[in-house]
């Protein structure tokens, strides 16, 4: 598997074990804390292949960056949290940062 496609891969299972956490209710509904770990299982999973073939820094930081920006959108979408300029604008920084980080990979 590419490591790129395997880190977004982790990455998007970070915003689902972040989701899954919300609705496992302090880990005590036993099937959404059971689709929680099987996602940060899988995430870590991922995140093992990918730093196979990615820098160590570079793969951290766009894995984290992922979960926090996708985490981010959703709570904007589902929760109704704010979508103010500012929060946009800062979203918006973390992506570029991700895909200033991707191109300037060596891998």
């Amino acid at each position: 598997m590419n490591g790129w496609l395997a880190l977004l891969a982790a990455g998007l299972l970070e915003v689902v074990w972040a989701l899954g956490l919300k609705h496992s209710d302090g880990l005590t509904r036993f099937w959404p804390a059971a689709a929680t770990l099987l996602a940060i299982i899988a995430s870590f999973g991922l995140m093992s292949i990918a730093l196979k073939s990615l820098p160590f820094g570079t793969a951290y930081a766009v894995w984290t960056g992922i979960g926090a920006a996708g985490s981010i959108i959703v709570g904007m979408l589902l929760y109704g949290e704010p979508t103010s300029g500012v929060r946009v604008l800062c979203l918006t920084l973390i992506v570029a940062g991700m895909i200033g980080l991707k191109l300037s990979s060596p891998a």
